[in-house]
């Protein structure tokens, strides 16, 4: 099991490595953070520790802050709907996070993946009434 407490302190002391951090890894981080702190703070948290660690690896343009907001969101939400004994607990029970199935969605390839939303949260562009037409946003 891969412990997440050791890996949030790892991105906050600026000793994680990028080229092994996985999308689930960034999900149990994501809970361990929340669980530690209050949402803002957490955020504060993951998307500085994941910006100033994909900077470290060279890969200037990985970070997203539309992704990184988004996910925070959704996990933040379930944690406050639903106990979680931990973070692999929490990853267990909710696998279409582990997939990013809500954030397709949500978010246009094109909105969830532009320059724009790797520098800031954009909201979602897709409706959510089932009709998939765009909506209009900037």
């Amino acid at each position: 099991m891969t412990d997440y407490a050791r890996l949030l302190n790892q991105l906050t002391t600026d000793t994680l490595d990028a080229a092994t951090f996985r999308h689930v890894d960034h999900l149990g981080v994501a809970y361990q953070a929340l669980a530690n702190s209050g949402f803002f703070d957490a955020l504060h948290t993951v998307a500085t520790g994941i910006d100033r660690a994909a900077t470290r690896a060279g890969a200037l343009d990985k970070f997203n802050a539309t992704i990184t907001v988004a996910f925070m969101c959704l996990i933040a939400e379930r944690m406050v709907a639903n106990p979680y004994d931990n973070a692999q607990d929490f990853i267990d029970r909710n696998p279409d996070l582990v997939t990013g199935a809500p954030l397709r969605a949500l978010y246009s390839p094109e909105r969830m993946t532009s320059a724009r939303a790797r520098r800031i949260a954009l909201l979602p562009d897709l409706p959510q009434d089932g009709s998939r037409q765009r909506l209009t946003i900037g």
